[in-house]
């Protein structure tokens, strides 16, 4: 019988890493739920277990290293190598480029690129041991196409794609892969503050009516390609970017 699979999902409390979660979870793994709010990791963690699933919260600031190096050994711990992980832990701001000072700067580039350098170098020995592992993104729609008042978020997250190919060229060849997906209008708390917050240039409506699929995209659509990422079924597939976003950009 094989041994269950070990996940790490950071960001894992709410929106798509809560659905990524409960997804990885029903597809047998389990699941390390890793986050900076501990009532949200809780729920997440609880409501897997009450599936019938296992799970533990993990609380931790992927920006702090030594957090995130206790964190680790938390898991392996209780849970053992991990030999998945999706790096979805991030921060959005929407500031004017003249208007981006160097502290909010730097505290973009921490939570988002930073941080994935640092889960994830402390996760792979785990996977390189194993000669096997999945490590799958989060970029983001304005690292492809850019966003109006989003330089730092939208570099933060191509500096995550150019991450994701490097890591996919130099880990290949030990039996890991790494991919990315880069979600669209994805309806999420965090999306939703900046629904509530009037940050667009334009209503949200607007935007995704041009999609060639014109609605908002949902979690559990987002966390789907993650899930396939993580799956046996693509050990041929690395270094590749998957659009979760109503086509809007093909």
């Amino acid at each position: 019988m094989t041994p269950t699979r070990i996940a790490l999902v950071t960001g894992g409390g709410a929106g798509i890493g809560e659905a990524t979660c409960m997804r990885l979870a029903r597809d047998g793994l389990a699941v390390a739920v890793l986050g900076r709010r501990p009532d949200n990791i809780g729920k997440v963690a609880d409501a897997i277990v009450a599936a019938g699933g296992t799970a533990m919260p993990v609380l931790a600031d992927v920006a702090d290293q030594a957090q995130v190096a206790a964190a680790i050994a938390q898991v392996r711990a209780t849970l053992g190598p991990i030999m998945v992980l999706v790096n979805n832990a991030g921060v959005e701001e929407f500031t004017p480029f003249p208007d981006i000072d160097d502290a909010e700067w730097d505290r973009v580039m921490a939570a988002n690129l930073k941080g994935v350098f640092q889960v994830t170098q402390a996760v792979v020995p785990d996977m390189l041991a194993a000669g096997w592992g999945r490590i799958v993104n989060l970029t983001a729609l304005g690292a492809q196409i850019g966003a109006a008042n989003m330089v730092h978020y939208a570099a933060s997250k191509g500096g995550v794609t150019a991450m994701t190919r490097s890591l996919a060229v130099e880990l290949g060849p030990r039996g890991i892969t790494v991919n990315e997906i880069s979600p669209g209008f994805i309806l999420t708390p965090m999306s939703q503050r900046a629904i509530d917050g009037d940050l667009f240039p334009v209503p949200y409506e607007q935007i995704v009516a041009t999609y060639p699929i014109p609605r908002v995209g949902y979690p559990e659509e987002a966390a789907a390609a993650i899930a396939f990422f993580a799956s046996e079924d693509a050990g041929y597939i690395t270094a590749q970017t998957l659009g979760v976003n109503g086509g809007c950009c093909p």
